[in-house]
């Protein structure tokens, strides 16, 4: 009888954030194989440090990026911002996402989520333990911009956590908002995220966002943040498309 074949996919150690950004940017990255359903190339990637458990990561270099007229090259920086922005606020969203080269050039490095992909987005939103999150996710999608959030852009980790992926499009200074996440609309905003938003604002965006995007995109997140929190509702669409096609 034959044995059977080794999954690619590895069983995560447990991390902090900060542990798995250290192991991110400083192991040596082994390329495994390309993801499928993605339309740019990406690629899942073990992750080798000395003396450190193998981690798993996905990894998007820039030359694998299929152009698009409404957003400039690099969308992989997007990624990292959009990291880096959901910590500084302490939302707890998005996977660890650094900034690596790697075997194809300069491209993020995100760590890789094991998760069922029967699980999304409309799966996932009815179950109260998750509306606290989806509500941060919710606000977070307005202030970066999202041009994207499909439901199948939502993880549930086999670690329990609600992760959201796929953050490249985001930050364009231009209003582009499409997101499958309406449940709120017009319902006032909690006090924990005014509260974030507040010190947002005031502190600025953090360093290891600011550097990734431009003077008018780093404005316009700040702009967005203050119409937010000066109207203190969740976002409505009186237009009824401010949707992503496909909905997952």
């Amino acid at each position: 009888m034959e044995a059977e074949s080794e999954s690619p996919f590895r069983e995560r150690p447990p991390l902090d954030d900060d542990d798995a950004v250290k192991l991110l940017e400083a192991g040596e990255l082994e390329v495994l194989g390309r993801m499928p359903w993605s339309s740019n190339m990406t690629f899942l990637v073990d992750v080798h440090c000395p003396d450190a458990p193998i981690v798993q990561g996905v990894y998007k270099p820039v030359r694998g990026e299929r152009p698009l007229w409404d957003f400039p090259a690099g969308l992989h920086k997007r990624e990292i911002a959009a990291f880096e922005l959901s910590r500084a606020l302490d939302w707890d969203l998005i996977p660890p996402t650094v900034l690596r080269n790697g075997p194809l050039g300069e491209g993020s490095v995100q760590l890789y989520v094991p998760t069922d992909y029967d699980e999304h987005y409309f799966t996932l939103r009815e179950e109260p333990v998750h509306q606290q999150w989806f509500q941060r996710l919710c606000a977070f999608d307005f202030i970066i911009n999202s041009t994207d959030r499909k439901g199948g852009h939502i993880l549930l980790g086999d670690d329990g956590r609600l992760y959201a992926i796929d953050n490249g499009l985001s930050f364009h200074c231009e209003f582009k908002l499409r997101t499958v996440i309406w449940e709120w609309a017009g319902d006032p905003l909690p006090a924990d995220l005014a509260a974030a938003l507040a010190r947002l604002i005031d502190d600025g965006l953090p360093a290891g966002a600011a550097n990734l995007l431009t003077l008018l995109e780093r404005d316009a997140v700040l702009a967005r943040a203050s119409a937010l929190l000066s109207e203190a509702c969740f976002p409505a669409d009186p237009s009824g498309r401010r949707h992503p096609w496909p909905l997952v």
